[in-house]
């Protein structure tokens, strides 16, 4: 089967590998379709990072490089393994992609098997990836989701969970707060797009005006406003009486917009920083003190999937407006990564698929 093949940086190859073998406790998933994350642009730039090093593998699912990648992606089920009843053959599905070790309590009630020793993801660090045409999975791992909902929106099921998990970490969100998010690329469109399934306000900081407008017209922001362009901070106390925003979450990795967030934050409002963040930040800790100000870190998800597939199926959140392109895997590099790293104002998601009867 097609499959595309993390090697090092600069150095990803679509090529024929083996069919997996479905084994017991697993689900063998036909690949509709995957995303290409932000993630994977930095493997492909400056990684190995997420992937094992070639003749370094990951402890716990015992790979290293070359490695299949994608981890935001939806299916089918195509083969069941021993074990597994509460499943079908045609059923369609989308992965939680998590390489964990087995000694880890990942049950429904479990809130830290993400912040695990050695976690990974399947399609960085073994295990398959979203980025082919099958991949064998262990059932834990597996969500199954609405034939109504289309399988393209359905890739975007696990980026949207790291924005419900993001939006979970800042507690309860009260009808009418307002919620100020730095930053309109994917995470921080979708992020938005939870807050405003909770009934939430959400004014956007955001330099690119295709991005403003995008958060605009997708309805996932009421307010967008252009750092470069107008006083922020000032067009938010207006909007909030002088009393500034319940929370914020910053989506951008940039000092600036970490600044934003502590000024325009009411006093013990919350902060939850979603980025990854490449290099230290400074933080005018006065501001976090005399304002009893909450700074909160988030990571991926843990026991989302299942509450943010509702939010989908609901019709509570609308995917469709952030897939921007869908290509065939042999164009990932020309039309995927390449638009992503240089021309990222004029795309959100991407996704890719190995059957052309999927593309337009």
């Amino acid at each position: 089967m097609k499959a595309a093949r993390f090697y090092d940086r600069n150095d990803i190859r679509i090529e024929d590998i083996p069919t997996p073998e479905v084994q017991s406790g697993e689900v063998l998933v036909k690949v509709a379709w995957c995303g290409i994350c932000g993630t994977d642009l930095h493997e492909y730039l400056d990684g190995p990072i997420f992937c094992p090093k070639h003749g370094h593998p990951h402890p716990v699912s015992g790979e290293d490089s070359p490695v299949t990648l994608g981890h935001e992606f939806s299916g089918i089920v195509e083969a069941l393994g021993e074990g597994i009843s509460d499943l079908e053959v045609g059923d369609h599905v989308v992965v939680e992609p998590y390489i964990i070790a087995d000694s880890v309590d990942v049950g429904p009630d479990s809130k830290t098997y993400h912040l695990s020793k050695n976690m990974n993801f399947i399609g960085l660090a073994g295990r398959g990836g979203g980025l082919s045409e099958k991949v064998s999975v262990k059932r834990r791992w597996v969500h199954k989701i609405s034939k109504d909902l289309p399988l393209d929106e359905a890739a975007l099921i696990e980026p949207l969970s790291v924005g419900y998990h993001a939006v979970e970490r800042a507690g309860e969100i009260k009808d009418g707060d307002f919620a100020l998010v730095t930053g309109a690329g994917p995470i921080g469109l979708l992020t938005s797009a939870v807050l405003k399934a909770k009934g939430a306000k959400v004014i956007i900081s955001e330099l690119s005006s295709l991005r403003r407008q995008k958060a605009l017209d997708s309805g996932v922001a009421d307010y967008a406003f252009s750092p470069a362009e107008v006083d922020v901070l000032a067009e938010i106390h207006k909007l909030t009486d002088d009393k500034g925003v319940d929370v914020a979450f910053e989506c951008t990795s940039v000092q600036p917009a970490l600044d934003l967030i502590l000024d325009a934050l009411k006093p013990t409002g919350k902060a939850v920083i979603v980025s990854i963040w490449g290099k230290p930040a400074s933080l005018d800790v006065q501001k976090v003190v005399l304002k009893e100000l909450d700074i909160r870190g988030t990571i991926a998800y843990v026991n989302s999937h299942p509450e943010t597939i509702k939010l989908v199926e609901s019709g509570k959140i609308n995917l469709k407006p952030f897939i921007t392109g869908r290509i065939p895997l042999e164009d990932l590099i020309d039309k995927g990564f390449d638009t992503l790293i240089n021309h990222n104002e004029t795309a959100v998601k991407i996704l890719v698929t190995t059957d052309p009867q999927l593309l337009p």
